[in-house]
């Protein structure tokens, strides 16, 4: 299993931010605060290291402008609309059953009270 395509892939683009950075750059390119703004709850760290992933794998691309201080632009790549294409249908499913699997908890964690 050390060389699953699937793994790799997925351990990348499964993480807790990728995602809301993925479907946000799939709308329009972003500056790096404009992101941090979106994403209000993500680290500037994290943030920095996340986009930098996506970039590695080829999701994004991060562009510097020769400005006065220097600006840089996150925009997403051919590769990374391929990837959200199938991404964005995960997402709505996510969105339409999120009630439900939140019930399924709910009573999984009573049921596991009950026992104990």
């Amino acid at each position: 299993m050390s060389n699953c395509p699937v793994r790799d892939v997925m351990d990348r683009i499964a993480g807790k931010w990728s995602t809301l950075l993925l479907e946000a750059l799939a709308q329009r390119p972003y500056r790096f605060g404009e992101l941090r703004r979106l994403v209000p709850d993500i680290s500037q760290r994290m943030l920095t290291q996340t986009l930098r992933d996506l970039q590695r794998d080829g999701y994004i691309d991060r562009q510097v402008f020769p400005t006065k201080p220097p600006s840089v632009e996150y925009r997403m790549t051919d590769l990374g609309h391929s990837l959200f294409q199938p991404l964005a249908q995960v997402l709505l499913w996510a969105e339409q059953n999120h009630a439900s699997v939140k019930a399924a908890r709910q009573r999984y964690d009573e049921s596991e009270l009950a026992r104990n």
